[in-house]
């Protein structure tokens, strides 16, 4: 009996940490360019995985018209995603930053990885619909709270009030989904 209520601790406690999907809904006339990260929610922070290069998610691209960036995983995003990323950096500490091809067996579902990281946060700058031009003041850093890593708030909006961003969870059953929204 023991071992069944450790193995039941220990599967919840993967449960816990584990990715989860992500999902970018870009209801703006801007695209979103910019970097989300997935990272142990306990300090050191690590691992801590990054798009290797920008994600782009294109002005009016959301769920409502089915254009949403979505990830399942780091792996299976390449062969599902509107937007895959062929390439992950990956800290496993300060000093130790590799970059791995979307299906390195170090990213499997269910692997350490991905069971040790949650997206967390997104680094970002508007920009014109179709340029790499960056719209001015809007643009920066937004994470889950609490965020014991990146201290930064979940929601940003414009000085002028016309646009905004925020990130967050639902938990549907044991799947934590992470949402980021550009309004």
């Amino acid at each position: 009996m023991k071992k069944i209520f450790s193995l039941l601790g220990f599967v919840a406690s993967l449960a816990a940490y584990a990715q989860g999907p992500l999902v970018i809904n870009n209801y703006s006339d801007y695209d979103f360019r910019g970097h989300v990260i997935a990272h142990d929610m306990v300090a050191p922070c690590y691992p801590r995985v990054a798009n290797n290069v920008p994600i782009i998610v294109p002005a009016d691209s959301h769920m409502g018209n089915g254009l949403q960036l979505e990830y399942k995983n780091f792996r299976d995003q390449f062969g599902t995603s509107l937007y895959p990323m062929a390439d992950w950096s990956v800290a496993t500490s300060p000093n130790n930053d590799f970059v791995w091809a979307w299906n390195d067996a170090n990213l499997v579902p269910g692997g350490t990885i991905s069971n040790t990281t949650k997206w967390g946060i997104a680094k970002f700058g508007m920009v014109y619909a179709g340029t790499t031009i960056g719209v001015p003041g809007f643009g920066g850093n937004i994470a889950l709270y609490p965020n014991p890593c990146y201290p930064y708030l979940s929601g940003f909006t414009t000085s002028n009030g016309l646009n905004s961003a925020d990130i967050f969870t639902i938990t549907s059953g044991t799947v934590v989904t992470t949402y980021i929204q550009i309004f």
